[in-house]
């Protein structure tokens, strides 16, 4: 019987233990294992056993750190990300307190509406959002005498695109974490005299904090991640290369270029990144999130 239950967590677990084991860990080593290597053409290329796979130890991710095409890649990233952040995130907290509030009307059909973007596959929005932003098609053009495909535009309007379809997903889980609060507590602060103002600023946002925490985390690893954007609007316009973010430089790489061992250098530069980010982002403010001193 003692041995039965000592063994059951193992079976329960061993799942979960093949997936990770079969599509992340087995993936990473492998990519590992083409950094680390490249192809050396003999002669002109031609003939059997003119074209060999050869070790090169880390020469390859020494190449992918110092690329210039790549960080280029990062800054644009950064611009984008500072502008999705502040703006996806602030209108899923404003959200999240507005259907909070104790005078709301319709909201459980103002939160189907927040969150219906979400919904949406990346690619199906934008190309919606695409076709509003050609000339020959967008009745914004009408409206406003702005080109969303400029060169100096073309970063708000993929922005756009993101915080359309992210801000439900956020908003979400802030409301969430809102109806889990007691409500006494809301009740304790309006017989103090406080207003739904204040109760949303002294008392529920701090309570949020955690929550707030999580969300831009997941939103900081999204943003390190897109992609599908600034592939989808590209056919579109002149204005976004190849190589407009990490990723789409990675997917030339191996499927454009066919350089299977430089993208997968440049794919374990980005994790890197990402993981640096992230994980350092959670430890300047995990005294606030966790109630640890950081």
């Amino acid at each position: 019987m003692n041995r039965r239950v000592k063994t059951a967590p193992y079976l329960f677990l061993t799942p979960a233990i093949v997936l990770f084991t079969l599509f992340l860990a087995l993936p990473v080593c492998y990519t590992f294992y083409l950094s680390m290597r490249r192809v050396k053409v003999s002669g002109l290329g031609l003939g059997k056993g003119s074209r060999q796979e050869i070790f090169v130890g880390l020469d390859n991710l020494a190449a992918a750190a110092t690329d210039g095409e790549l960080w280029a890649g990062w800054l644009r990233v950064l611009g984008y990300g500072a502008l999705v952040l502040v703006v996806m995130l602030g209108l899923a907290l404003l959200f999240a307190l507005l259907l909070d509030s104790a005078h709301v009307r319709l909201a459980r059909f103002s939160r189907i509406a927040i969150f219906l973007p979400y919904a949406v596959p990346g690619v199906a929005a934008t190309l919606l959002w695409g076709f509003l932003y050609l000339p020959s098609l967008s009745p914004l053009r009408a409206l406003l005498d702005v080109d969303f495909l400029g060169a100096t535009t073309i970063t708000f309007s993929m922005a756009n695109v993101a915080v359309w379809g992210g801000v439900g997903f956020n908003m979400l889980v802030l409301y969430t974490n809102l109806r889990a609060i007691p409500r006494e507590l809301y009740e304790a602060a309006r017989i103090d005299g406080a207003t739904e103002t204040q109760i949303a600023l002294r008392v529920k946002i701090p309570i949020l904090v955690p929550a707030i925490i999580l969300t831009t985390v997941f939103s900081v690893i999204a943003t390190i991640q897109v992609f599908t954007e600034p592939t989808t609007l590209r056919p579109l316009t002149n204005t976004i290369s190849s190589t407009w973010s990490p990723l789409m430089k990675v997917y030339r790489d191996a499927f454009v270029t066919g350089d299977l061992y430089s993208a997968a250098a440049t794919s374990i530069v980005i994790a890197a990144v990402s993981l640096v980010l992230s994980f350092g982002f959670l430890r300047v403010v995990r005294g606030r999130a966790f109630g640890e001193e950081s």
